[in-house]
């Protein structure tokens, strides 16, 4: 779930309608957490709190902190403690049983103070999980978005995090994780409101500054581009997602 950066702002109801899927994918993540009864784990990058409940309901104490205020406060409709702010600043200190973290890190390009503030936020012996977008991640709607915009003189910001697997590995060893999984693999993932819904949804912080009328129209040709380099598979179109999945140890 997202972290927003300064440019994106998160609709709560277009996420669900448009990216669903992105809580769906990340259940199984759970069973790698293996939250047991009574640990205190925090949600990093919580989204609308979907998976942050699944965890509450195995009887452990949750913390869901996510960048978008509309986001918390979906989360805190399921009556769950929800706190906006920013995961490359985090701020506890030593008192999480474990961290979570689904389809979030990559909005984090501050990958260091990420893992940092992680590590500080963790007991010792405490375990950090998580999934995110890694080298290869959507590379059809990068080169979608930036021809959009290079036909009309403008450039894309660099937004994502995207690593490979032994980059991250590094970097997790660097802040005294032990790290006894981690895979970098594809997940071509359906989308249930094709290229448009996806962009409509997920591209605005590449997008530089410019009027209504070209954003419209920058969203509308990467669209089009979209589809013609993606595949399709029982009338949707699949999204060329690479996940990064780890789980790493906190040496104290």
């Amino acid at each position: 779930m997202p972290n927003n950066t300064p440019s994106q702002h998160w609709q709560a109801d277009a996420y669900a309608r448009n990216a669903r899927f992105v809580a769906d994918y990340g259940t199984p993540l759970i069973d790698l957490l293996a939250p047991q009864p009574h640990e205190r784990i925090l949600d990093l990058g919580c989204g609308d709190g979907v998976l942050t409940q699944k965890i509450a309901d195995t009887g452990c104490d949750t913390v869901g902190l996510d960048g978008s205020a509309e986001l918390v406060a979906a989360a805190r409709t399921l009556g769950l403690n929800a706190v906006q702010g920013d995961g490359q600043k985090l701020a506890f200190k030593h008192e999480f049983d474990a961290v979570f973290s689904n389809a979030a890190l990559h909005w984090m390009t501050d990958a260091e103070a990420v893992v940092a503030g992680v590590a500080q936020a963790l007991k010792p012996g405490g375990r950090f999980v998580g999934e995110f977008g890694g080298s290869g991640n959507i590379a059809a709607f990068q080169t979608a978005l930036r021809q959009a915009l290079h036909a009309r003189g403008l450039q894309a910001r660099e937004c994502w995090y995207f690593p490979t697997a032994e980059a991250y590995r590094a970097l997790l060893e660097q802040h005294g994780f032990s790290v006894p999984h981690i895979a970098l693999f594809p997940r071509p993932t359906p989308l249930p409101t094709g290229a448009a819904g996806w962009l409509d949804t997920f591209a605005e912080p590449m997008l530089p500054a410019m009027s209504n009328a070209e954003h419209a129209a920058v969203l509308a040709e990467a669209a089009a581009t979209a589809e013609t380099l993606l595949p399709h598979e029982n009338g949707q179109t699949i999204a060329d997602y690479v996940r990064l999945r780890f789980v790493a140890v906190y040496g104290g």
